[in-house]
């Protein structure tokens, strides 16, 4: 880490507070993220996820964790260098498949296999590690309620007039470019469809909300460093193209070539500017930037196909509470969380008629050679 950087401070019980109600407001996101799901399925005869049930990227990659890191960033997952097979998923956050001309915001899974150590409850029997991304900062919500809100709107369009959600999108995504143009932006707009038009391999994904780092706190970035990459951030795609735009942009894009990403987190140093239970504070870099722990580097590929998608996107679960008790999510937001991906797997096996199984090789996946 930098020299100037303050140190980062241990994990303590007291920094995470139980939001008022928030049992209740458990039960009703589950409610609503059911009902989501029961939609999708009435309408599709799918298992779909209740959000990011769209995918636009199944990749392979492996993971490298850098040799020589400080003993604070040498935690976890990273405290000895080493290489991992990865699983990504690159998806849209509506519940519903829509044509990507409803522009809206893209989350980035991270599924790291053969992972030792001490598990989360719940993986006890696992050998993975996920990481949940999203292209944004921060959460859209500071707390579970703000959250349920947000999540009662999304369900009350699901499935509903996809031609409106299409003419809305573009008309929001002419607002947000205003605003950009502006030097601001609106993540109220991005997350209901003004996200811009965008190639979505440019991007920097983020955790958004903190997990343990061994004993102190994080947050957690994948940004892109090689160049083909890189050249991408903010390079206008024409979502209007075909309804799986974005799709076709990442496999033309890894039939050509591979790509590579550096994995960074953001050690807490402050607690009263980088808190726990605020999901939508930004922690400021200036107080502890981003720094690097490992490389993702992703060979040439096919980039999505039909079996890769009924083998990741229907048979496998992402969730930050796959993984090692040194990192476990924290905040009210990751605890909500945490019953709503165990629900939304469980109902998504049964409608399946099979189980959901964590991976422990890529070869159990049809990657191809």
């Amino acid at each position: 880490m930098p020299a100037s950087t303050p140190p980062p401070i241990e994990y303590d019980p007291r920094f995470e507070i139980l939001e008022e109600d928030e049992g209740d407001t458990q039960a009703e996101l589950l409610d609503v993220l059911h009902g989501i799901a029961d939609t999708t399925f009435r309408d599709s005869g799918k298992p779909l996820r209740s959000v990011h049930a769209k995918s636009h990227g199944l990749l392979k990659a492996e993971l490298r964790v850098a040799p020589g890191l400080p003993r604070t960033l040498a935690q976890g997952l990273f405290a000895q260098p080493g290489s991992y097979p990865v699983v990504l998923r690159l998806s849209t956050t509506p519940g519903d498949v829509l044509a990507d001309s409803v522009s809206t915001p893209r989350g980035l899974a991270v599924k790291v296999l053969g992972v030792r150590g001490e598990r989360l409850p719940g993986s006890e029997h696992d050998s993975t590690q996920d990481f949940v991304l999203v292209n944004a900062i921060t959460f859209l919500n500071a707390g579970p309620k703000a959250f349920l809100g947000g999540l009662k709107m999304l369900a009350a369009t699901t499935d509903k007039a996809p031609a409106l959600k299409r003419t809305l999108s573009a008309a929001l995504r002419k607002a947000e470019g205003l605003l950009e143009r502006g030097g601001t932006d609106s993540a109220a707009l991005k997350a209901i469809g003004g996200h811009p038009a965008t190639h979505p391999l440019g991007d920097t994904y983020y955790s958004q909300t903190p997990i343990l780092y061994g004993p102190y706190m994080a947050k957690v970035a994948l940004a892109p460093v090689a160049v083909g990459l890189t050249q991408l951030h903010g390079q206008p795609l024409d979502v209007t193209a075909a309804p799986n735009a974005l799709r076709q942009a990442v496999c033309d894009y890894f039939a050509q070539q591979g790509g590579e990403w550096e994995l960074r987190v953001q050690l807490c140093t402050n607690i009263e500017e980088m808190p726990i239970e605020d999901a939508a504070a930004e922690w400021p870099e200036s107080v502890s930037p981003y720094v690097p722990v490992a490389r993702l580097v992703a060979p040439p590929q096919a980039g999505w196909t039909e079996a890769l998608s009924a083998a990741i996107d229907e048979g496998l679960s992402f969730t930050p509470w796959h993984g090692l008790a040194a990192h476990r999510p924290l905040g009210s937001v990751n605890r909500v969380r945490k019953a709503a991906y165990e629900m939304s797997a469980r109902l998504r096996a049964r409608r399946r008629g099979a189980p959901i199984v964590e991976p422990v090789s890529l070869d159990e996946l049809p990657f191809g050679p």
